[in-house]
């Protein structure tokens, strides 16, 4: 069985994004298309409602790239698990502020479903060591286990 990795918003949108001149921008880009054409086939790939939703908003053309992106990925649907524990996640008893009410559904998601991975370009408030150590021990106290979250560049160097 394919590991199983839970596709964030921040990685489909520079997946998907024109090159970038922003030096940091482009090497995004760039190893999220690297991991899309070379790696994503060892894995099966999904999301929830909450990327689709966010894949669908801003310039149609470029919601058009990102939908066909997320087509072939499964869709997990939101339940009260992951509300739970997304709420668990946000202020005052998590790390993230009440305005990343959707980065609390992305890890709670992927962490409900169980998956092995969750692969995101947000440092802000999901691939934040800071933020990480908070979430796993609110996981784990709730009886779940907690998911890793990575950048493309890790899931890389981790497949043989």
């Amino acid at each position: 069985m394919k590991p199983v990795v839970y596709l964030e918003t921040s990685f489909i949108s520079h997946l998907t994004a024109r090159y970038s001149s922003d030096p940091l921008s482009a090497t995004k880009q760039q190893s999220s298309r690297k991991w899309w054409e070379h790696y994503r086939d060892r894995f099966t790939l999904v999301i929830s409602s909450t990327v689709y939703e966010e894949c669908r908003e801003g310039d149609p053309r470029m919601a058009k790239q990102r939908l066909a992106i997320v087509d072939g990925a499964y869709l997990f649907e939101v339940n009260k698990a992951i509300l739970d524990l997304a709420k668990l996640h946000i202020e005052p008893t998590g790390p993230l502020p009440v305005k990343a009410g959707a980065d609390a559904l992305h890890i709670a998601n992927a962490t409900v479903y169980q998956c092995d991975f969750l692969l995101t370009w947000n440092f802000k408030h999901i691939a934040n060591a800071m933020i990480k150590q908070r979430l796993e021990r609110i996981t784990r106290k709730y009886g779940y286990e907690p998911t890793t979250i990575c950048t493309p560049d890790e899931l890389m160097g981790g497949v043989a």
